[in-house]
């Protein structure tokens, strides 16, 4: 191959697929999948996002290649992900039709030295 002719390999700076590892790939499909459900507070999908998530930690924690401490942490996120019927009963309690001020952690004093 002549120095000069263009490599096969070599991406065009304006395309927009990437082109990741599966392992990689999927651990940022999830992480867009977490940033998406942090940012969407009532939308009728979130519940399907939230399932997708689920799966998604759970094909992770079985791809070859991690190491072990990688994979009780995606374990632990599984689990934290996984709506149990007591959090569900909790969420659905707690929730308010409209949004608090935040209360702060200590009284505000009344005058600044």
């Amino acid at each position: 191959m002549a120095a000069d002719a263009p490599r096969p390999d070599t991406e065009n700076p304006t395309d927009e697929e990437y082109r990741l590892p599966c392992t990689e790939a999927l651990l940022a499909s999830t992480m867009a999948l977490m940033t998406g459900h942090a940012h969407t507070a009532e939308a009728p999908y979130r519940d399907a996002m939230a399932r997708k998530i689920i799966v998604n930690l759970q094909a992770l924690s079985q791809m070859p290649g991690l190491t072990s401490h990688f994979r009780t942490m995606l374990r632990s996120l599984q689990t934290h992900w996984t709506p149990g019927p007591e959090r569900r009963a909790a969420a659905q309690e707690n929730r308010d039709p409209e949004p608090r001020p935040q209360a702060l952690w200590h009284a505000a004093p009344e005058a600044v030295q």
